[in-house]
């Protein structure tokens, strides 16, 4: 593949289905000299590259970082002024807890032409997966999206803003902090607040545990709930169930009709 002007195309590759990618994310992908994707990118979307592109691993995850960020900021820079347009192909969308803001100052300062195409953040998606709305009329007028860990690996203060409102709280990059969470929690009073921990979302792999502020933790420990997962915190988990089981009923009932019209009944 012949290289082009130094590029950085900084692409959202959705929640974990390979289905939930944007058609202009395809469209990017098949255009790159090189791919660099994350951990939480579903693979088959390299099928997706062109057959002469370079596609390298660089994932990050709780306790094993193929490469520091560092490195990948490097990486970015090397491989585009070597072949041209690099794809950093990264899950959900690349300005929700994505280091996107490093990797574009990293081009940047080396003439490096950037280009950002959203993707599906998990932050939604993977919620609305199991029928968990983030908003809903008379229950939640908004949602918080915020990290479980800051940089220094502290709880972040943000969580007990957050715990302090009607709002839905969506959690991401928690589980090795979920119980001093809840304890935070429970210190606002929501002890009694629906929690749903959602782990690999969208994906076959998905599975998820409900519980409330007070007991959530042993819950996720006992169903052996783990990285990556999401924790949803708000009275919206309470309509999982209800949605779930209309939705389940529709489709038997709809079922039931089919089997009738084939059979003449």
């Amino acid at each position: 593949m012949q290289a082009s002007y130094p590029s950085l195309s900084l692409v959202g590759a959705g929640p974990g289905d390979p289905e939930m990618i944007t058609l202009k994310a395809i469209n990017t992908i098949r255009q790159a000299n090189v791919i660099l994707y994350d951990a939480l990118v579903n693979e088959s979307l390299l099928t997706y590259a062109s057959p002469g592109a370079i596609i390298k691993f660089v994932g990050k995850r709780y306790g094993c970082h193929a490469l520091s960020q560092q490195e990948i900021n490097h990486l970015i820079v090397e491989m585009a002024q070597a072949h041209g347009h690099v794809v950093r192909l990264k899950g959900g969308d690349p300005f929700v807890f994505g280091r996107a803001v490093e990797e574009i100052e990293a081009a940047r300062k080396h003439g490096i032409k950037v280009a950002v195409i959203p993707g599906i953040s998990s932050a939604v998606a993977v919620p609305a997966s199991q029928m968990i709305p983030l908003t809903c009329r008379g229950i939640a007028e908004g949602f918080w999206v915020t990290t479980g860990t800051t940089q220094s690996g502290d709880i972040s203060k943000d969580i007990a803003l957050a715990a302090q409102s009607t709002a839905t709280v969506v959690i991401l990059m928690a589980m090795s902090k979920l119980e001093g969470i809840m304890d935070i929690f429970q210190a606002h009073g929501k002890a009694n607040t629906p929690v749903a921990i959602i782990q690999d979302g969208t994906t076959p792999q998905q599975k998820m545990v409900t519980g409330t502020v007070k007991d959530i933790a042993w819950r996720a420990q006992a169903a052996g709930m783990g990285n990556p997962a999401i924790i949803v915190v708000g009275e919206v988990v309470k309509l999982q169930s209800l949605l779930a089981n209309e939705t389940l009923q529709q489709l038997q009932n709809s079922s039931i009709i089919h089997e009738e019209r084939q059979t003449g009944l």
